[in-house]
């Protein structure tokens, strides 16, 4: 997840809690440290401030002493990619049918634990192991780093050093509490870490022991992070009972202007301006107030959502990104795909499709790494090679048009 470039707190991947963690520390002026791996004297400063935030001197001892910086991190906080993801892109390979047979093996797996997280935080077993699903693949994707080693260097260097500051204190916590063992404490370059992706400041405040071992352990025990992940709906104000959202049929011609998932008015009113069920019927009087989401316009998919889709929103501050929660979700429950196709002549890709893509790529002499369906630079470089040489727009994107066209020679 890349960060946004203005109020780290409303960045795609900082939790709910963000501002509390950013108030924090936010006395803590940033200091330009030179550019050395060594970050000793960074250490030495922020000592004060760490046991202030009870931070013990032998756990900063043990985790601090002889740290070095990870610049690569850095390099990851100030990219800017040129490539944007259209929505049908991201849609396609979060919810594919891979996907969702392993979403459906997970709900049969880990139904007790479910039940019980049902039970007590009100949040139905579908919502949940999407979330695991779209934050991890299901525990397959962690991330690589050493978040010691990545929050401290992110708590020395570049942007946003006091936010990232109150999340360094926060992972030498969950360490002090023995939550989780050192060498397990691995995640995103940003912190985030576990089968679903919490930041360390937001683990603190919401994580649960669930499997009764005396520890919230969202790295090793999936039982901790489905029930930590309910707790962390239900504190986002999960509604029992009410849906995300319906997919809708717009009437021609209907403004979009000022309308989003925060401008809620009552079904009555989205009734009266012509809104319908995506199969022509009425609307159900019982989501009370909803807003309009049409994340493609007018003449795509359009969805009138509730406040359960706010609590998605808030996991991970995107519409596109709640929106796959929320439709993996109906997925998990025996639902079909979107009844509207996205405005495109080319749609998106599954990853099984994105594999095959890179496999044809590879036997065309292109170097693009791992057949590992993510089509990051050197693939869509192949893309765009190959795109060239067909007499197709070269632009790098991967969808069904280059995918055909190379199945074909």
């Amino acid at each position: 997840m890349t960060p946004s470039q203005s109020n780290p707190c409303t960045a795609a991947w900082v939790r709910t809690a963000c501002i509390s963690a950013v108030l924090a520390v936010s006395w803590l002026a940033p200091t330009a440290w030179a550019q050395s791996t060594d970050l000793s004297a960074c250490m030495a400063e922020l000592r004060p401030a760490a046991r202030s935030g009870k931070v013990s001197d032998a756990t900063w001892s043990r985790h601090t002493a002889g740290l070095q910086a990870d610049f690569s991190v850095i390099e990851k906080l100030n990219f800017q990619p040129e490539f944007r993801t259209a929505i049908w892109d991201y849609m396609s390979a979060l919810v594919d049918e891979e996907r969702v047979a392993d979403g459906k093996a997970r709900l049969t797996e880990h139904r007790q634990a479910l039940e019980r997280a049902e039970q007590r935080f009100g949040v139905d077993a579908a919502t949940v192991v999407a979330v695991w699903g779209v934050e991890s693949n299901f525990g397959q994707t962690f991330g690589k780093y050493p978040l010691v080693q990545a929050l401290g260097t992110l708590a020395c260097h570049g942007r946003r050093q006091s936010y990232f500051r109150g999340e360094f204190f926060s992972a030498l916590r969950i360490l002090q509490a023995g939550h989780i063992a050192p060498e397990r404490l691995v995640g995103s370059w940003a912190g985030a870490f576990g089968h679903t992706q919490f930041m360390p400041s937001t683990f603190e405040r919401l994580a649960v022991d669930f499997d009764g071992d005396g520890r919230a352990d969202l790295m090793d025990s999936s039982v901790d992070a489905l029930g930590s992940t309910a707790n962390f709906l239900a504190r986002a104000g999960w509604q029992s009972g009410l849906p995300w959202g319906i997919e809708v049929k717009l009437p021609a011609g209907i403004s979009l202007a000022g309308e989003g998932r925060r401008s809620k008015r009552l079904v009555a009113d989205w009734a009266a301006r012509g809104v319908r069920r995506v199969d022509g019927s009425a609307l159900p009087a019982s989501l009370g107030q909803v807003g309009l989401l049409a994340l493609a316009g007018a003449n795509g998919p359009a969805f009138l959502v509730t406040r359960n889709f706010d609590a998605l929103y808030s996991y991970n501050a995107a519409e596109s990104y709640g929106l796959a929660i929320a439709h993996l979700s109906d997925r998990l429950r025996g639902g079909g795909p979107f009844a509207t196709p996205w405005p495109t002549d080319d749609a998106g890709l599954s990853r099984a499709e994105r594999r095959e893509l890179q496999g044809l790529l590879v036997m065309r002499g292109h170097d693009i790494g791992p057949v590992d369906g993510m089509l990051g630079d050197k693939s869509r470089e192949a893309i765009r090679a190959e795109q060239q040489r067909l007499g197709m727009e070269a632009n790098g994107r991967g969808g069904q048009k280059v995918l055909k066209a190379l199945r074909g020679g």
